[in-house]
């Protein structure tokens, strides 16, 4: 059956398999870079009023645009509420409310409030994860490692936990480590090789075991990475595709897949779109 044309705009929109998918996601990404730069630079006092009010008019502009991208997406997806709950409908939303509450809350009492609210326009290059390529992929082998991932952090804990409490015992509350939870926040700096140096070991046993802790965090730093390493080696084989689905809006599915891995529901084919249809 031909396709409507929601399906066909949430086929652009949510989708980057076809010629316009990409071209829309393309521009949608300048448009979010440029709008983030205009925040950035609208934060500096030190600019003159006329160019204050240049980035004022293209803040409007960029607001004007993320809105009608924002009803665009509610219109063409089967069930707009999930999008508007969804992380990444609730960052569309988060990207336009700032400019509009300006209207709203008018009076000197509130400028300081406006002022944090426009501090959320930053949230705009959240958008930006949405359009990269390879995030399925991240996202798949940080999926696949967090059991491992997990455990490595379970072991670090527990080292972390023997490590204070030897530190507790050698050095003592007369040398700062007042607390076994004190003498934890020293061995995980120690272990992670921070090294703030607000409290350190004076005694020679003391020194000792900090040195042990030190060459262990050397030693078990490159070990998240190399697992993480490892699943995007494995996911790199597979590598995903914009494909999402109609009714959770999960994105990321095999080009083979039949049925969404998040919810079960039925893909559609990936039919391609003319330009010219």
């Amino acid at each position: 059956m031909p396709e409507t044309w929601r399906e066909r705009m949430y086929r652009v929109i949510f989708e980057a398999e076809t010629p316009l998918g990409r071209a829309f996601d393309v521009g949608l990404l300048w448009a979010i870079l440029l709008s983030v730069g205009v925040a950035v630079t609208d934060s500096v006092s030190t600019l003159s009023p006329a160019t204050h009010r240049i980035l004022g008019r293209l803040e409007w502009a960029f607001t004007l645009l993320f809105s009608a991208e924002y009803v665009a997406r509610l219109v063409c997806t089967p069930r707009p509420s999930r999008y508007a709950l969804s992380f990444f409908g609730l960052v569309d939303l988060a990207a336009v409310l700032p400019t509009y509450l300006r209207l709203i809350l008018p009076g000197a009492e509130s400028l300081i409030v406006i002022r944090t609210l426009r501090l959320l326009r930053i949230f705009r290059v959240l958008k930006l994860a949405r359009y990269l390529g390879e995030l399925s992929i991240l996202t798949y082998a940080l999926r696949a490692s967090r059991r491992k991932v997990t455990v490595f952090l379970g072991t670090v804990l527990i080292m972390a936990t023997i490590l204070g409490a030897l530190m507790y015992l050698i050095e003592g509350p007369e040398r700062g480590f007042t607390s076994i939870p004190r003498a934890m926040y020293w061995a995980i700096v120690t272990v992670t090789t921070v090294g703030y140096g607000d409290i350190s070991p004076q005694t020679v046993p003391g020194q000792v075991l900090a040195a042990i802790a030190m060459i262990l965090g050397y030693s078990i730093i490159a070990v998240p990475t190399g697992i993480v390493s490892a699943e995007l080696v494995e996911a790199a084989r597979k590598p995903p595709n914009t494909r999402t689905c109609h009714e959770c809006l999960s994105e990321g599915h095999l080009p083979v897949a039949r049925y969404c891995r998040d919810c079960g529901a039925e893909l559609r084919s990936l039919s391609p779109l003319s330009d010219q249809s």
